[in-house]
């Protein structure tokens, strides 16, 4: 190894040499003679380096342009999110608003502020006892019920939310079928996530998607705040009530500025404050069921009228069936034209009815008959 080592260092010193040498032989050839050269030995023993020296600057250049295409679309992306996350907050701001307007007063807004450590289920408000907040008051946003406040400051408080596991609130179905108890499920996974509606009579079925609100039992929740729609039925060893698993109204990412309500605004109640949509379907629904109770009433009415009126018709023909039978007139009954085959058959018996009335009539005695008979009897009374 010692005798490659030296080797090698006697083969660079000679190419030093080498070097120096030609260095000192080109600065002594005259300018031309020194660029043919220089020509020469790029076209021939230099050829190859100077396409690798090419094509690393091409290479160079593509890494670069890619570099700043990468980071160009970068800030696009950054900015697109920004924009998207100003877009949503403006949206949950204007809903918020919104909610506002319907209430009128009896709120106060609040922001989240960071929540305690490893506390995932509570959350910290911008507003405290200076601003009128108490424990046991509800905190809502623009689509449903988020939790309740636990504990106040002068300024701050903190509320927990329906995802806390002492959460419960009475609930009913939207259209007031169905009474139990909101909890949070307290399953796996994902699943933790959502609720369960306990305590609900056997004999109330909920479907897919109904909605539940608070039903105002209780001193915390008024009636009528959203909380959540319904999933479907969960199997539990109880068989005289039913339990339902229920996707919350307000998802925990979702949550930003808040309102407090008042216990004033509470104890007048939130009756008509939030439109959601199941709300406006169940108002179209019965705004169908009323324009069908109309036209079928209208049908109805048409039917009762089509009857008056051939009953009137039933009703002349046998007034002229009688008259045809007094002798008071000769001319023909109108036949009455029906598609009822119970009319034709009530206006026949009629006709037969008619015919027998004018044939008894007949088989009477003669109106000459009884003038003579009235003559014989006045002469025997003079006599």
């Amino acid at each position: 190894m010692a005798r490659t080592v030296r080797s090698e260092g006697r083969l660079d010193t000679v190419l030093v040499l080498v070097c120096v040498v030609l260095s000192a032989l080109a600065m002594l050839m005259s300018r031309r003679t020194r660029e043919q050269a220089a020509a020469t030995l790029r076209t021939t023993v230099l050829a190859p380096l100077v396409v690798l020296e090419g094509q690393a600057a091409s290479v160079r250049a593509a890494v670069a342009s890619r570099d700043a295409l990468l980071q160009t679309r970068g800030r696009a992306t950054a900015d697109t999110l920004s924009v998207r996350a100003v877009a949503d907050e403006n949206a949950v701001l204007r809903r918020l608003i919104g909610l506002s307007a319907r209430l009128r007063d009896g709120f106060v807004p609040a922001e989240l502020l960071p929540s305690r450590a490893g506390d995932e289920f509570t959350i910290a408000l911008t507003t405290g006892s200076d601003a009128g907040v108490q424990p046991f008051l509800p905190v809502v946003t623009a689509d449903g019920l988020v939790g309740m406040v636990e504990s106040v400051d002068h300024t701050t408080s903190f509320a927990i939310t329906w995802a806390h596991p002492d959460f419960r609130v009475s609930a009913m179905s939207i259209d007031q079928s169905a009474f139990g108890i909101v909890q949070p499920h307290l399953g796996a996974g994902a699943e933790r996530w959502l609720l369960e509606m306990r305590g609900v009579p056997f004999r109330a079925k909920l479907d897919s998607g109904t909605l539940i609100v608070s039903s105002g039992l209780g001193a915390t929740y008024p009636r009528g705040i959203p909380v959540g729609t319904v999933i479907g039925e969960v199997n539990t060893p109880e068989k005289w009530a039913r339990t339902y698993l229920v996707k919350p109204s307000v998802l925990p990412e979702a949550i930003g500025p808040v309102l407090v309500l008042l216990p004033a605004r509470a104890q007048r109640g939130v009756n008509g404050v939030w439109t959601t949509v199941a709300a406006a379907d169940s108002a179209a629904r019965a705004v169908a069921a009323a324009g069908d109770s109309l036209a079928r009433k209208a049908a109805l009415d048409e039917l009762a009228a089509r009857r008056a009126a051939l009953a009137a018709q039933l009703a002349d023909s046998l007034a002229a069936a009688d008259t045809i039978g007094g002798g008071l007139s000769t001319r023909p009954a109108p036949r009455v034209m029906t598609r009822a085959d119970s009319l034709r058959a009530d206006s026949v018996r009629a006709r037969q009815r008619a015919d027998s009335i004018a044939r008894a009539r007949q088989t009477g005695p003669p109106p000459d008959a009884d003038r003579q008979w009235d003559a014989q009897w006045d002469a025997e009374a003079r006599r």
